[in-house]
């Protein structure tokens, strides 16, 4: 039997799309954990951005720190905190919010750090002040920068959330720890076909959020950096 047969069987059966264990759940389920994890890292990361980048203080440590972050296994992260915190929500959003804080808070700082000086000079000129600067100027230079980074940090947040799945939490990763454990090849292609569906949506929400937050001076311009 081969792969796209298995897939269709699979989806086909009404079972899966019906009770706690059915597609339309497990997919809320992993869209909550992602969307907790994801707001709770722009809170901390975008403003820490931010400010690091308007000021220039602490910008080495924090991009330094926040490199030092990607480096750390999210699995490992985990199970760290399961070890200390228990089973349950709270450790798989700590290691997904480990997970997302360092993309979305270094584009975040070199968004604004990068805003031409020039720029900066005459909003001074014209009677700005540093907030003003900040959130008139450099924040909306910097919001293609922001937004690839909140895409880049949603679309892992997306993959690794199946990791919710090994410390007894739901979301689609059950589909594929289930899958493995029962050797349900079926099972385990179906949750794997869910995760990628929903990774390939969030590129395309974050496209659209692109193309109606950024100016399209702006996105003519980052175009033609490529």
């Amino acid at each position: 039997m081969n792969v796209m047969t298995l897939l269709v069987d699979w989806f086909s059966d009404p079972a899966q799309w019906t009770g706690p264990a059915g597609i339309p759940t497990r997919v809320l389920e992993h869209v909550y954990y992602s969307l907790l994890a994801l707001a709770l890292s722009a809170a901390i990361a975008v403003p820490v951005g931010l400010l690091t980048g308007h000021t220039g203080v602490g910008g080495f440590l924090t991009t330094s720190l926040a490199n030092f972050a990607r480096a750390l296994p999210t699995i490992g992260v985990l199970f760290l905190i399961v070890l200390l915190a228990g089973i349950g929500l709270v450790p798989v959003v700590c290691a997904l919010v480990a997970l997302a804080v360092p993309p979305i808070l270094v584009n975040t700082h070199e968004g604004v750090r990068g805003v031409d000086a020039r720029l900066k000079d005459a909003a001074l000129g014209m009677g700005m002040r540093g907030r003003e600067v900040l959130f008139k100027l450099e924040l909306p230079v910097a919001t293609p920068l922001i937004l690839l980074g909140m895409r880049t940090a949603a679309v892992q947040v997306i993959a690794t959330a199946t990791i919710a799945a090994y410390v007894g939490v739901g979301g689609l990763g059950r589909y594929i720890v289930d899958g493995q454990a029962r050797q349900d090849l079926s099972m385990l292609l179906g949750g794997s076909v869910l995760v990628v569906g929903l990774a390939v949506l969030t590129t395309l929400l974050f496209a659209g959020l692109r193309r109606l937050l950024v100016a399209p001076g702006l996105r003519a311009e980052a175009a033609a950096a490529r």
